[in-house]
C-alpha cells in the first residue's frame, strides 16, 4: 500500500506537453502585445533622437562659424589664414549631401569627432546655407503629429523643403 501512495505523487510531480503548450501560447500573445504597444514609443523615440541630433549639428556648425566666420558651403577644405582646415565660402543658396556636412565638421579642425546620423537606415538629414550667412537643418519625423512640427518652418529654405514631416531648425 506504501508502495501504490508513492507512484501516486510521482506521477503528479511533472507538467503534461498541453499544459507546456498553453503556457508558450499565453507567453507568446502577451510578448506580441507588448512589442505592439512599444511601437508608438520607439517611433517617439527616434523622433526625440533626430531633433537632438539637429542641436548637437548646430552646435558644431557655431563651432565652425566662430573659426571659419561662415557656415560650410562646401565639401572641399582649404587652409585659413589661422592654420585651420576651413573650406571657402561659396555664394548663393548651396545644399550639401549629409555625409559631405559630416567631413567638414570632422576634418575642420573644430574638435568635432563624429556627427550624428538618422538612427533609420538609409535616412539622411537636410543641410542647405544661403552662401554661408545662415543656414537650415532638417530631418524627417516618423509621426506627422510631433508637437515640433508646429514650430518648425513649412517652405522650402536654402533648398530643403521642410513641409509636415519635415522638421527644420533655420539660423
Amino acid at each position: 500500500m506504501i508502495n501504490n501512495n508513492s507512484n501516486l505523487f510521482q506521477r503528479g510531480r511533472g507538467f503534461t506537453l498541453i499544459e507546456m503548450l498553453i503556457v508558450v501560447a499565453i507567453i507568446s500573445i502577451l510578448a506580441s502585445v507588448i512589442l505592439v504597444g512599444l511601437g508608438p514609443a520607439r517611433t517617439a523615440s527616434r523622433d526625440a533622437r533626430r531633433i537632438a541630433d539637429l542641436r548637437e549639428v548646430q552646435n558644431a556648425l557655431e563651432i565652425f562659424f566662430n573659426r571659419c566666420t561662415h557656415y560650410p558651403t562646401s565639401a572641399t577644405p582649404a587652409p585659413s589664414t589661422d592654420g585651420q582646415a576651413c573650406p571657402a565660402a561659396a555664394k548663393g543658396i548651396v545644399n550639401l549631401q549629409w555625409s559631405d556636412l559630416q567631413s567638414v565638421l570632422i576634418n575642420s579642425n573644430i574638435r568635432i569627432d563624429s556627427v550624428p546620423n538618422d538612427p533609420t537606415i538609409g535616412n539622411d538629414y537636410f543641410y542647405g546655407t544661403d552662401g554661408g550667412s545662415s543656414y537650415v537643418l532638417g530631418a524627417v519625423l516618423e509621426d506627422p503629429n510631433n508637437q515640433a512640427l508646429q514650430s518648425s518652418p513649412h517652405s522650402i529654405i536654402y533648398g530643403v523643403d521642410c513641409s509636415s514631416p519635415v522638421y527644420c531648425v533655420r539660423l
